[in-house]
């Protein structure tokens, strides 16, 4: 269940709170994703990525040596979800992205590498124009 509210503070007046299922299919639809974490110094890393969003997480494959992955800490391992998450990126990118499952990772072009998922506590949505409007919804 989602909480959705409109945080009045930056929407135009008589503006509408975003509906959770479009803000779920416009997640879903993304080409790209930017993903932000936090090094051990206390730096930021932000990183372009392709990912998948599934069952209100975000998804995506990294080599362990990659910045992103060792700021994170939930690696994705279980081979039923790898598997419909392997079929998530090849129907989203028209067979583009092919993935192998084995021994809880991504195979790829001969490469191995781990899964990782983002799981968020808030999603903020954000219209412009006349109707301009800040959602927030609390997952």
């Amino acid at each position: 269940m989602t909480d959705t509210t409109l945080d009045q503070r930056f929407s135009a007046p008589g503006a509408k709170a975003a509906d959770w299922a479009e803000t779920a299919r416009i997640l879903e639809d993304a080409q790209l994703s930017w993903i932000c974490t936090v090094c051990a110094d206390g730096r930021p890393h932000l990183t372009p990525l392709v990912a998948v969003w599934l069952d209100d997480a975000l998804y995506f494959c990294t080599g362990e040596s990659e910045q992103k992955a060792v700021n994170l800490a939930v690696q994705v391992t279980g081979e039923a979800l790898l598997t419909r998450l392997a079929q998530a990126w090849a129907r989203k990118w028209d067979g583009q992205w092919q993935f192998q499952v084995r021994d809880g990772r991504f195979e790829h072009h001969g490469g191995s590498v781990p899964v990782f998922a983002v799981r968020p506590a808030k999603v903020l949505a954000f219209a412009k124009g006349e109707q301009s409007a800040q959602t927030r919804h609390r997952l």
